[in-house]
């Protein structure tokens, strides 16, 4: 029995560190909307759910062969539910639609389209505050013996305490005082209060399971709770982040809960520790991206990809953005050029991670420092009010729309708009963009950042180059030296943003890769290498098939036998790994024609001594490669 344990826990310890499970999301391509700016379908001058209904075929009509639809696959929505403000993160009814946007029944015809059009749906979920409008909150101040006074934090004095960026969190009401991080009109949910718990759970049921979204966004959960001094970031926020994972599973196993967790990589990871939220989105990346741009290196950006791939992150389980509805734009940061934000655009769409599209940065809408500004109304024409509306727009639309904007954009092979369009597409047909691993490449030019990607399913490598001067860059030198777990072999190269030949990559037995493309990368350019098996290999230079036999006794203790069968005659080198890629020991290197093989390997027989744990052997024959795991107990 204790033999059947010592087994189990070694195979959970090996399942946890190479699982690279991968979820609905992971295939998608998200596009954050404001509904009030995106499509007024009434001409009162805000927008609505039949004015973005109008607009679906523009973000995806539904049709896989089209390439006119900007091709996103899922929608996350800003907040919709009833509030006295513009930006509805203060919500006054959270069941009951924004009634500047339509009814319910109006969300729920839009949701049926997207649906249709197989455009997943998410929506903002506000669990930290309510406005202070709320009927609940409104009871709660009416005085201590109040029905919802315990739904709010409340003290007979105050605490004095000073918020996360000084602000004031103690807000005066009918001679008590209350907390609300962000302002008085945004009062604090108190979640030490049950039925502040089950109310939510009631909130959570009715989107998901008699709404039918895909999932929320779940804005400043890392203030959920507060401990004492400690405002944000407590033990009471996961424990409850855990229950609130449980819930919505519970309600439909496919939700997403997607968390703002405006912080660090390393302040980010406890909230995806597999017992939480499914991810977040990655800040640093997002910060990275725009400041090596604008730097002309990509240092920054690489080193912190390297982090972020290396974290205690779930595979390929964070949310990556240029901007969002609080930061200035991503046209603007980069200074309203152009080749910069393709470049941008190239990065977001072949690195790993979740991309969300913030609305109107393919085409390059501008902003300034306040948040209204950076949530103006769609350009979708250079006609009236952008062909936003026929009324007068909530907000002035920024006078960009005349040369930016859907129409004329879509018209210009060259413009940003379609340079999206095609990122989008390229992404979506190469699982190695969506499901793959992440390897990085080195370059001789500091200008050049380059990478590789590569789905385990398949041989298939996709390698993007992106240069971030402001030179073009002729025959791009990349390379890496040792083991990466890229399939070994011999492989042609083209460029598929261009269809452009660009010449051979050799991935050598041991590892190595040394290559230089025959091809140009314009300044703030990218290309994106595919990889294909070159036709021209002689059949009598490969084994066409092998097989290599698990070995016996697996778990070895002291020795295991590894067997395998050649067809035919070849270069054959069979090493052992351990789980972190290092190599342990070569067992075989010598040529070795057609026939079945076997070697001993016993490790306590001679200088090697391993400790109990996961290995690996890996049988090398010219082009090909097989890779089996074994497991060592002592």
């Amino acid at each position: 029995m204790k033999f059947i344990k010592i087994i189990l826990v070694v195979i959970s310890l090996y399942s946890s560190l190479i699982a690279q499970t991968t979820y609905w999301w992971n295939e998608e391509i998200f596009y954050e909307i404001f509904v009030r700016s995106f499509s007024d379908g009434n001409g009162d001058g805000i927008g609505d759910f039949k004015g973005l209904m109008q607009k679906l075929d523009y973000l995806n009509d539904g049709d896989e062969t089209t390439t006119s639809d900007l091709g996103i696959t899922a929608i996350w929505l800003m907040p919709i539910m009833q509030s006295p403000s513009y930006h509805g993160y203060d919500v006054m009814d959270y069941k009951k639609v924004e009634q500047d946007y339509g009814t319910n029944q109006d969300f729920r015809n839009f949701l049926d389209s997207a649906h249709t059009r197989g455009i997943k749906v998410i929506i903002d979920l506000v669990l930290n505050h309510t406005s202070s409008n709320h009927p609940w909150f409104i009871n709660s101040k009416s005085g201590p013996s109040a029905a919802y006074r315990d739904w709010y934090r409340w003290s007979n004095s105050n605490p004095g305490i000073k918020g996360p960026w000084g602000q004031t969190v103690w807000h005066s009401a009918n001679g008590y005082y209350y907390y609300g991080l962000f302002t008085s009109g945004m009062p604090d949910l108190n979640y030490a209060a049950q039925e502040v718990k089950d109310e939510v759970a009631n909130i959570v049921r009715y989107w998901l399971d008699t709404v039918g979204v895909d999932g929320f966004r779940l804005d400043a959960i890392k203030y959920i709770y507060e401990e004492g001094n400690q405002l944000e970031d407590v033990p009471s926020t996961f424990e409850y982040l855990r229950q609130f994972r449980s819930l919505n599973k519970s309600v439909n196993p496919d939700a997403l809960l997607v968390g703002e967790v405006w912080s660090t990589t390393s302040s980010i990871l406890p909230y995806v520790d597999g017992t939480g939220i499914d991810f977040c989105f990655e800040f640093d990346i997002a910060n990275n991206i725009i400041s090596s741009i604008n730097s002309g290196f990509p240092a920054a950006l690489s080193g912190h990809i390297k982090n972020v791939v290396t974290a205690r992150y779930p595979f390929l389980q964070y949310g990556t953005f240029l901007t969002n509805h609080d930061q200035v734009r991503t046209y603007s940061q980069l200074l309203n050029n152009i080749n910069k934000s393709k470049l941008a655009a190239s990065l977001l769409l072949t690195l790993p991670g979740v991309p969300f599209i913030y609305y109107g940065e393919e085409i390059g809408m501008v902003s300034g420092s306040d948040d209204p500004s950076k949530r103006t109304p769609m350009q979708w024409t250079s006609g009236t009010n952008a062909g936003f509306t026929t009324g007068t727009p909530w907000k002035t639309v920024s006078p960009t729309y005349i040369n930016y904007n859907v129409e004329l954009m879509s018209a210009d092979s060259s413009s940003l708009l379609n340079w999206y369009k095609k990122l989008i597409r390229i992404r979506q047909n190469y699982p190695a963009l969506t499901k793959g691993n992440f390897y990085y490449l080195n370059s001789s030019n500091q200008s050049i950042y380059v990478f590789a990607r590569n789905e385990s399913a398949s041989d298939e490598i996709i390698i993007p180059i992106h240069n971030f001067s402001g030179s073009t860059v002729s025959d791009p030198n990349f390379y890496r030296s040792g083991y990466t777990g890229l399939p070994v072999g011999s492989y042609k190269l083209t460029d598929l943003l261009t269809n452009h030949d660009a010449g051979v990559l050799t991935i050598a037995g041991n590892g190595d890769i040394n290559c230089t493309p025959n091809i140009s990368i314009p300044p703030h350019g990218s290309i994106i290498l595919k990889t294909d098996k070159p036709t021209n290999i002689q059949e009598n230079n490969v084994i066409s098939s092998f097989h290599l036999s698990q070995n016996y006794p697996n778990p070895f203790n002291p020795s295991t036998v590894i067997s395998w069968q050649s067809p035919v005659g070849s270069w054959q080198t069979l090493k052992i790994y351990d789980v972190m890629g290092n190599e342990i020991i070569t067992l075989v290197d010598e040529y070795k024609p057609a026939g079945s093989y076997s070697v001993e390997f016993n490790p306590a027989s001679g200088n090697q001594q391993l400790a109990s744990g996961i290995y690996f052997y890996r049988l090398l024959a010219n082009d090909q490669i097989e890779t089996k795991k074994m497991l060592l107990l002592k």
